[in-house]
């Protein structure tokens, strides 16, 4: 029998769908991070702005401008990283990862169009958040449209679990026995 690390990817993450309040979890914190990175790049425009030009940079007074650079930033956060590792930081922090409707890795035109119809899903939070806790696979408006499922990640938990679990290399490679005391 194979051994989980053996295991194809889309084989160690069969039948383990992601629940709603995991999700919006890491809708939550991935929205917060976005937020809190923009509003940092803002600060930056502002501080290079003054030193080039002596004039102030206000988000309030370009508002078109800030609400374009948001909405291009937050595509560009979602779209990159589910093309890269099928999650976001906030998915990575929960556990969960996208992936196409038969486990495998998610390609890049599918996370674009993820992406594209995620702003058509939270619009419509409610009916869409009601379809998800119908449905056996959990999956919202934006994962139809792009034939892809959000799943638990096992592999990254076990990894977690493996590194609390580490031990001091010399202490496992020397053999105890029973007239040395273990080392503390």
């Amino acid at each position: 029998m194979a051994t989980p690390s053996e295991l194809p990817v889309a084989e160690s993450l069969q039948g383990h769908y992601a629940g709603v309040v995991s999700r919006l979890a890491a809708l939550a914190a991935d929205l917060g991070l976005i937020w809190g990175l923009y509003l940092l790049a803002a600060a930056a425009v502002n501080v290079a702005v003054q030193l080039i030009s002596g004039k102030t940079f206000d988000l309030t007074s370009h508002r078109a401008a800030s609400a374009g650079a948001l909405v291009l930033w937050g595509f560009v956060y979602f779209t990159y990283q589910w093309t890269l590792s099928g999650k976001t930081v906030g998915m990575a922090v929960l556990g969960l990862r996208v992936v196409q409707a038969d486990g495998s890795s998610v390609r890049g035109r599918q996370a674009v169009v993820r992406t594209l119809v995620l702003g058509i899903s939270l619009l419509f939070f409610i009916p869409v958040g009601i379809a998800m806790v119908i449905q056996r696979e959990r999956r919202a408006l934006h994962d139809l449209a792009a034939h892809t499922a959000v799943v638990y990640s096992w592999d990254a938990r076990a990894a977690r679990l493996r590194w609390l679990a580490r031990q001091d290399p010399a202490a496992s490679a020397a053999p105890l026995d029973a007239s040395t005391p273990p080392a503390a």
